[in-house]
């Protein structure tokens, strides 16, 4: 109903005289500004224990967290076990190649952030750490309404000052479930985390998981500040990227051979293709085969 609505309505406001389309067309979705899509945490039940974790923080994305600082002192090596999928969430992504595209976007930016630190190995080789992630939970994004909201933004930003919000319909989610462990077994750190899109904040891709990619790369990149810190780390984070990050992120080498497994990022390709809505499987570019093979059938039973 909420789509018929929404698409009904937009029907109205082309309908009418170009000098007050324009002005119709942002009343009309400022009145939907708080609109976003609400992910809830969701245990998938595979990481080593729960009973760590802390209370459920946050606004824009929720988590529950564990980190133990003492324990990821002496970490010098780690690698990444392939991010896998729920069953459930598998479920509702049927596509093979969009979930290899999510969880190899999140394993990229694990990698490359953690090379900050740590000397980053292949998943094949012995480490201090092991990470490994399962995607909990996912929301499709409306691949429909999508393309609407980017034909809308686009074309308003050549007659307002600025471009009016995607709709607040449609949108997508991701929930993670993520933990660190060392050589034993033991857990050093865990994380629950959740984030739904935003209508006024989160840019529509016409992909179902157009959200869930940008939001794979979002929750890396704030469990590797745990895991660097090893503690929980400030919700604003203010420091500069390193050298080695913007290298990887504008599509180059990244330091450690290890983080090409997962291929480079689209850089300002990627960049300039998000912003007019692009599908990302027209600009992320492939991993390597072996870490292809590696995530085939990745679903947790």
């Amino acid at each position: 109903m909420l789509k018929e609505y929404s698409i009904q309505s937009l029907a109205w406001v082309f309908s009418l005289p170009v000098p007050v389309r324009a002005v119709a067309l942002a009343g009309l979705l400022s009145a939907a500004l708080a609109g976003c899509q609400s992910v809830p945490l969701k245990e998938a039940g595979t990481l080593t224990s729960y009973s760590n974790l802390g209370p459920s923080k946050g606004m824009m994305a929720k988590k529950r967290l564990y980190v133990d600082g003492q324990r990821l002192a002496g970490v010098k090596t780690v690698r990444i076990a392939p991010t896998m999928f729920s069953f459930s969430a598998a479920s509702k992504i049927k596509s093979g190649a969009d979930r290899d595209l999510v969880s190899n976007a999140l394993d990229r930016a694990l990698c490359v952030a953690l090379s900050d630190r740590y000397q980053m190995v292949s998943a094949d080789q012995p480490a201090d750490l092991t990470v490994r992630s399962v995607v909990a939970d996912i929301v499709p994004t409306d691949k429909a309404l999508a393309g609407v909201s980017t034909a809308v933004t686009v074309g308003t930003g050549f007659v307002l000052p600025v471009s009016v919000p995607r709709l607040p319909v449609g949108l997508g989610g991701l929930a993670v479930e993520a933990e660190a462990v060392d050589a034993g077994g033991l857990q050093s750190a865990a994380m629950l985390w959740a984030r739904g899109a935003n209508s006024i904040l989160d840019k529509p891709r016409v992909s179902q998981v157009g959200d869930a990619y940008s939001f794979a790369t979002k929750f890396a990149n704030e469990f590797s500040r745990v895991l660097i810190s090893g503690k929980e780390p400030k919700a604003l984070d203010i420091s500069l990227p390193t050298r080695q990050r913007m290298q990887s992120w504008l599509g180059g080498k990244p330091k450690y051979a290890a983080c090409d497994a997962f291929g480079r990022a689209p850089g300002l390709l990627g960049a300039i293709a998000a912003k007019y809505g692009a599908p990302p499987q027209w600009t992320d570019n492939k991993p390597s085969s072996v870490a292809d093979q590696a995530r085939k059938s990745a679903v947790v039973r």
